[in-house]
């Protein structure tokens, strides 16, 4: 037995047969920044879009598009994107997608109109759906001792959840301080560190077999995720009874289920359906979906508070953030280096969904003239090590013993779970925060006078998004709760080990 363990211990193995182990710890550096430009993007162009529209002169309808545009690029073509890395090889989707976004970013950033702008948002979401899931499947490949891939999604999920807020500070300092065109231009930056470092570090690997492109399943995936994220944001500036909000709604349901149904019937599905069925994974799927919806209460409605009731500057609102990310890189890192090996996603993931919508409801105490010590800043601490529990062990989980010929598409999951989970979160607290205004305003306008009556109704939309916030957390511990089994997870590999031992 001893024998059997020193040679077939799994972690060595890999090791050994694995050529980027020994640059394992730069190459996490380079997926980390890779990470960083997608998660920077969802939120630093937001900071600086008032100014970008007051010097392209364009209107407050077109604007929804700079964000929508990379949205729907973005989620629609995550799962293409997947399998491309899959089928092309990791190393070369990555360095394609770092050099692409960079390009976008570039076009974006010397931008003379509109439709040029949101071309290039366009590209972006594009390039980022090749990038995300390159990226963390080589991250998934790369590291495969159980103890160190614990750290290492530690810190892979810290930026993972902590980025939007990242992207909130660096957008308000280079939108103040700089120009609004350097929130594209800082992924030029970025990308000069990564692409030499990714070139040098990793090494090409081809398929062992080239499968052909499931046609009809790339097809339907991609139009009906793309009507998926379309409908929600067109509900999220219309309403949910709009006809084309329900129109696309219903093509994405229709689309969806077609894809399912083909995905059970070619020989090389782009989605083969044992990636999703597993029960750890599914769990995991939900969590990054569930988590992704509920961010965005505090991302988006938080930094309404901020700024316009409490008047902070970008900059400030920026900076209040930051104790947010330090409660979630030190959660993540315990999470997954010391408590994932030992008791299992089970018991973690539901714990940060309810950590978190226990912060949601302490930000619904929130006033005009609030305080940021008494009243902010345990929600945000209590965020930050709810997300920790959450993104890291479920990343980690997600990407667990997922065959290497799958492990592009695998992390695309990951991907458009999240982004998909956001795409609704967005939608749906804007819509119940709208109605719960305008719901104030008139059962409270011959009481209230003017400008208050505006002040108190905003007031009164947040808490209601921050409401709704927390049933979709508790919402996500009771689905993640009956989903995840208990106990440690294990890859294949390691399960048959313990097998050969026992025996």
């Amino acid at each position: 037995m001893t024998t059997l363990l020193a040679e077939e211990r799994p972690g060595e193995t890999r090791a050994h047969e694995n050529p980027h182990h020994e640059r394992r710890w730069l190459i996490l550096a380079v997926l980390g920044l890779a990470q960083l430009m997608v998660v920077l993007d969802s939120t630093i162009v937001n900071i600086a879009l008032p100014t970008a529209q007051h010097a392209l002169r364009f209107s407050n309808a077109d604007r929804q598009w700079i964000v929508t545009g990379y949205a729907l690029s973005f989620g629609s073509l995550l799962l293409i994107g997947g399998r491309l890395s899959d089928l092309l090889g990791r190393k070369r989707a990555l360095i394609t997608g770092l050099v692409g976004f960079a390009g976008a970013s570039a076009l974006g950033g010397f931008s003379t109109s509109f439709t040029m702008l949101l071309g290039a948002r366009v590209l972006q979401g594009g390039f980022g759906a090749l990038l995300a899931p390159s990226a963390l499947s080589l991250l998934t490949t790369t590291f495969t001792d159980p103890a160190e891939r614990g750290k290492a999604f530690g810190i892979y999920g810290a930026i993972a959840g902590g980025g939007g807020a990242i992207g909130l500070l660096l957008g308000g300092v280079l939108t103040s301080y700089a120009s609004w065109r350097w929130t594209l231009f800082v992924n030029l930056a970025i990308a000069a560190v990564a692409v030499p470092a990714a070139s040098t570090l990793l090494r090409h690997s081809r398929p062992a077999t080239r499968e052909p492109i499931d046609l009809p399943g790339v097809a339907t995936a991609t139009a009906g995720l793309f009507s998926l994220v379309y409908g929600l944001s067109h509900a999220e500036t219309t309403s949910w009874t709009d006809t084309a909000t329900l129109g696309f709604l219903g093509a994405a349901a229709l689309l969806l289920v077609a894809f399912v149904a083909v995905e059970r019937r070619v020989a090389f599905p782009l989605l083969p359906l044992r990636v999703v069925l597993d029960r750890n994974r599914g769990g995991s799927l939900l969590a990054m979906f569930t988590a992704g919806a509920g961010m965005f209460g505090v991302f988006l409605f938080l930094t309404y508070y901020l700024q316009g009731t409490l008047h902070y500057s970008p900059v400030l609102t920026g900076i209040a953030f930051l104790p947010m990310i330090g409660a979630l890189i030190v959660a993540a890192q315990v999470a997954t280096i010391v408590l994932l090996p030992r008791i299992g996603p089970r018991p973690l993931v539901p714990s940060g969904m309810l950590l978190a919508a226990v912060a949601m409801v302490l930000l619904t105490q929130i006033g005009l003239t609030s305080g940021y010590s008494a009243h902010i800043l345990p929600a945000l601490l209590l965020l930050g090590v709810g997300f920790g529990l959450i993104m890291a062990p479920a990343m980690n989980t997600a990407t667990l013993g997922i065959d290497p010929k799958d492990a592009g598409v695998g992390s695309a999951m990951v991907n458009t779970s999240q982004q998909v989970g956001g795409s609704i979160g967005t939608a749906l607290l804007n819509t119940l925060a709208a109605g719960a205004v305008t719901s104030f305003v008139l059962g409270h306008r011959t009481t209230v006078a003017g400008a208050d009556l505006v002040a108190q109704a905003t007031l009164h939309g947040y808490r209601v998004a921050f409401v709704w916030s927390a049933v979709i957390f508790v919402t996500g511990a009771v689905a993640s709760l009956l989903l995840l089994r208990g106990g440690v997870a294990r890859s294949a590999s390691e399960e048959e080990l313990m097998l050969a031992v026992a025996h």
